[in-house]
């Protein structure tokens, strides 16, 4: 499918309606462009989705409230919606042809947009699609495979700490014998933990997963696991002590941080900043079970400038990190991530403070 150009007057002009919310000026904009000879494929990938990631950004950065950054992805959700309408009346007709392919949501992730975008698209290439929607459980996906027997399962990942409940859905699917292709940030750096967890294929984008599925159809099962088992102990470890884990970094972050208002929720609105602890300890027990570090100080490194941009200190992360170290002193593999996260705070407070050269 060739591609069109977007103006960037047009882009600007989609930008405005997110900021405002303004879902009748979005949806009026993008059909316009698609009844106006731009593919619908074109408006879906270079319009709403580039527009999407610069709504994170803006949120990520403290310009936006994630109140105003949930009513964006609103009208960009409604906009996918009203694109993939007036492609379907410009040529109509039934389901698609190439075969059946189930989207969803990895277990815990709620970031539908992606699976969306990634559904329309593949409906626009002939494919027969089906969107379950946002955190699926491995007992959906498992109804589904077999009520409606799907020639591969699409699963969508955004945030790398859903990426054990992702393997228990690949699994699933691997033991129904349903092939399974991957996409979304969650999945590391091209698809490194996708293809660790057992996926048959990593997707960068719904272009290039429509392409591949399009390139070698039927799919075949090629994925393996490379979890290890120690991996998984180690990680059903910290899942059974979060609660006390939890407990421990509050304590710490009290005492360093004395008052009602502790330090990391200061500068946030109160939503924002109460998971912060949590995810710190999902991101570790994710980089444990997929053994590799950069779960875990890909993670510090958004949060260190999630709390910048609101003027909060982020500080605080590496005492956090002392206080899990000396609680899980008997969980090497937890220890050996803490130790990688250390390094990592500490490396960025010396280029922070200009030293050592």
């Amino acid at each position: 499918m060739s591609e069109t150009r977007i103006p960037e007057a047009a882009r600007a002009r989609f930008d405005a309606c997110l900021a405002d919310a303004d879902e009748d000026a979005a949806v009026e904009l993008a059909v316009g462009l698609v009844t106006g000879g731009v593919s619908a494929e074109d408006v879906l990938l270079r319009l709403v989705a580039p527009a999407q990631v610069r709504v994170g950004e803006r949120w990520e950065s403290g310009e936006w409230t994630v109140s105003r950054e949930h009513a964006a992805t609103h009208v960009s959700r409604k906009t996918v919606d009203a694109v993939a309408a007036a492609a379907a009346a410009r040529v109509p007709g039934g389901a698609g042809s190439r075969g059946h392919v189930l989207v969803a949501c990895s277990d815990g992730e709620w970031h539908v947009l992606p699976a969306q975008i990634l559904t329309e698209v593949l409906r626009l290439h002939g494919f027969d699609v089906q969107l379950l929607g946002g955190s699926v459980s491995p007992q959906g996906i498992l109804s589904d495979v077999h009520q409606h027997g799907p020639d591969v399962v699409a699963l969508s990942c955004t945030l790398p700490w859903n990426l054990p409940l992702a393997h228990r859905q690949i699994e699933i699917c691997r033991w129904a014998g349903v092939p399974v292709v991957t996409g979304g940030a969650g999945f590391g750096p091209g698809g490194t933990w996708a293809y660790a967890l057992g996926a048959d294929l990593y997707a960068a984008d719904a272009r290039a997963a429509a392409d591949a599925l399009m390139r070698h159809w039927p799919p075949v099962l090629r994925g393996e696991s490379s979890v290890e088992a120690e991996a998984v102990e180690a990680y059903a470890m910290l899942v059974r002590q979060r609660p006390e884990l939890l407990e421990h970094m509050a304590t710490a972050l009290r005492e360093v941080h004395p008052g009602p208002d502790t330090g990391y929720v200061s500068g946030t609105e109160h939503e924002e900043g109460t998971g912060v602890l949590g995810r710190l300890l999902d991101s570790l027990a994710a980089a444990v079970y997929v053994d590799d570090e950069r779960v875990f100080t890909r993670h510090l490194a958004f949060v260190r400038t999630y709390l910048s941009a609101r003027s909060a200190d982020s500080r605080f992360l590496i005492v956090m990190a002392d206080t899990l170290a000396d609680r899980l002193k008997g969980s090497p593999r937890a220890l050996d991530k803490l130790s990688a996260g250390r390094r990592f705070l500490a490396g960025r407070e010396e280029d922070d403070s200009g030293g050592p050269g």
